[in-house]
Parts: structure tokens; sequence; C-alpha cells
């Protein structure tokens, strides 16, 4: 690295080391990616792991335990199961670096225990991440999109469009698309993901009653020849009023608000509105709008044209900003968020003599070179 000038033939560079014991939480919706991505950064970093899986995916959790118990000595990699008896002391322990994926309701109390030994964290939120349709977008490769970001896992995904914003003049055409692509991608309930547990069922139909009760109206997207195949059935919702529940909360489940703008202004305006998401999806070819959404929105990242991507690039760090969360990893970044860069200084004087090295040139005794010195800095 370039040394300034008075550091004679100094030379400076950073070299990467272990941490020590990386703590990740993990969440239930991706459980075994989510709990390995970051798992192989520390690693890589040359530190060790302690796992905690969520409760929630309790056989998946159960199986990654064994398999990386028989594979690892627990001095390298270890996986602590259980509730949130076993979350609350794990989120507490004094670990170099600690990740958490998950909402931002217990991001928030891992950051609390975090606190408490200094710990760094990562945090992977998620949030109400829009995907904004431009009049210059071709609507049936847009609905095909997302459709698919959004039914995939049953919109169980941190990164899935939970709403649209789009103008009024588009809708109903855009809605036509989005029941056709739905259809095509996944009318076999096989391939549809149901909800993880009761309670997350539950939460759906009562963001979907709360909504409806309160004037929203509701657009099926799949047909449903097979009565029962599937315990919940895709929906969008329009003229959704503001106070409704599903327009204030993370969905993470195959519901779609719809919402009306008058154009790429009022759509920056609605998502600026809100709190920070961890992805944005824009669509169209209009670069002018384009350019106004990525300079006059935040978000941790964006993909055009498409759903997802921008996260499974391994050259872009993937992370959240305000609060979708903090930090990143993903291929270098993770690398570099589990490894201390450690700035050394080798001091030589110029052309290897003593001239220009290190401090000797401001030690005391001051005289006459040292006021020299100081006229020549000025």
């Amino acid at each position: 690295m370039e040394t300034p000038w008075y550091m004679g033939s100094s030379e400076a560079w950073l070299e990467n080391q272990s941490i020590g014991v990386v703590g990740i939480m993990s969440p239930w919706n991706y459980p075994i990616q989510l709990a390995l991505l970051p798992a192989i950064a520390a690693l890589a970093a040359g530190n060790r792991v302690w796992l905690k899986p969520s409760e929630r995916s309790s056989r998946t959790s159960g199986f990654l335990a064994g398999l990386i118990q028989e594979y690892f000595h627990p001095s390298e990699f270890c996986v602590s199961t259980g509730g949130p008896d076993v979350a609350e002391p794990f989120a507490a322990l004094p670990f170099a670096h600690l990740l958490f994926t998950g909402s931002e309701v217990i991001g928030k109390k891992v950051m609390r225990a975090a606190a408490e030994n200094l710990t760094p964290v990562t945090l992977e939120l998620g949030g109400k991440t829009p995907a904004i349709i431009d009049t210059s977008a071709k609507l049936k490769d847009t609905a095909a999109a997302i459709a698919y970001g959004k039914l995939l896992n049953s919109g169980q995904t941190c990164i899935a469009p939970d709403y649209v914003l789009i103008e009024s003049s588009s809708q109903a055409e855009f809605i036509q698309e989005l029941q056709a692509a739905a259809q095509t991608q996944f009318s076999n309930p096989e391939e549809l993901t149901g909800p993880i547990d009761d309670a997350q069922l539950e939460r759906w139909q009562h963001l979907v009653s709360d909504a409806v009760e309160r004037g929203a109206k509701v657009t099926p997207l799949l047909n449903n020849p097979a009565a029962g195949g599937r315990r919940f059935e895709p929906l969008a919702l329009i003229d959704i009023p503001h106070d409704a529940r599903v327009l204030h909360e993370e969905i993470f489940g195959p519901i779609l608000p719809i919402i009306t703008v008058a154009n790429t202004v009022a759509a920056i305006a609605y998502v600026n509105s809100k709190p920070n998401p961890l992805a944005l999806y824009w669509f169209g070819k209009n670069k002018k709008h384009l350019q106004q959404v990525i300079e006059s929105t935040r978000s941790g990242g964006i993909t055009i044209n498409d759903v997802f991507l921008h996260a499974t690039v391994d050259s872009l760090p993937f992370g959240g900003v305000g609060a979708s969360g903090m930090g990143s990893y993903h291929g270098k970044a993770g690398f570099d968020t589990f490894s201390h860069q450690k700035p050394i200084l080798q001091v030589r004087g110029l052309f290897g003599t003593s001239l220009l090295k290190g401090t000797q040139a401001v030690r005391p005794p001051y005289g006459k070179k040292v006021e020299q010195l100081l006229r020549r800095l000025k």
C-alpha cells in the first residue's frame, strides 16, 4: 500500500487474520443455505464456528447438527439446537462476531445481548421489499418474474417481493399476466411450498381478513381444481386501505399487495415512507426513471428486470441497510466480515539510510531541523 513521502522507503500492508469463534443464528425458511453459507465464510477466514439453527425447522436443524458432528470436531464447528431458552444465552456469549438472520424484533434482542460483550454483529433482517413496475416494462415478463419471486417457498424468503407499485392504467393487465404466470409455474399443489407451521398459516389468514374487513379486494392467483391440495391459496390484494396490517408488516407469505401510484416520483416517495428494505426490484426500460430510483431510494441491494439475482452473485456483498440489517457477507465480503484486516507498517529510511526514518526527525530535543521541517509542512 502507498505510504507518504516523508516515511522514506517504509512499506505498509494489510494482513487478514482470523478473529476467533463466530456465532451464527440461522432462520427456518432456508435452514441449510442460511446456516452453511456464513459458516463456510467464517471457516475460510480461519475461524471456528458455533451454530444455533432455528427450532421452527426442528427436523432439518437436528439433521444438520448430526451431520456437522460427524465431520467436524466440536472445537472446529459445533451446533446447539433448541428454542428461545437456548437462543437467549447463545446471543449473550462473548463471540468474536455474531451473525443473525431473522426478524427485526428478534434482531434487536440479539443486538442488545451482543452489546454486553461489545460483540460485533451482522444482522440480515428482511423488511418490505418493493417491486416497482415502470410504464416501460413488458408486463408479461415482469409478471412471470414477480410470480416466481413471490411464490417460491410460498413467499417465505427475506428478499421476496413484498408488494408491487404500478400505475393504475397498467394494473388490470398486470393482474391478468400475474395470474397466468402463477398458474403456469405453480398449478401443481406439490410444487407450492406450504407454511412452515400452523402459526404461520394463521398469520397469513389474519393479514388477509384484516385487509378485507377494511375494504381490500382479493384476487386469487391460482385456479384450484384439486380442492384441499393447498393449505392457503396464493392471492393478490388491491384497493388496500392505508391502515391495513399487510401494508405495514413484512408478509413472508404468498400474499401480494398491489398499490397504484401516479408516477415514478410517487413510487419513490412511497418506498421512502417505509423503513429501508433488504432488496428492491425495478422493471422497465426507461433509463432515466431507473436512475431516479437508484439514486433516490435506499435498500440492501437491487435487481433490475428480475428478482433475487443480485443475491446470487458472489462478487456482490449481500446485506441490509437501516431497518433491514447491517453488515454483509457472500463471497469475499463474507471472508472480510469474519477477518481482522490488520494494518502493518515496516519502517525504513530513504534508500535504506537513516534519512526520513520514522519518528527520528521529530524526536526531542527540537532544533533548527525541526523548525525547517515545520515551515515546509505549512
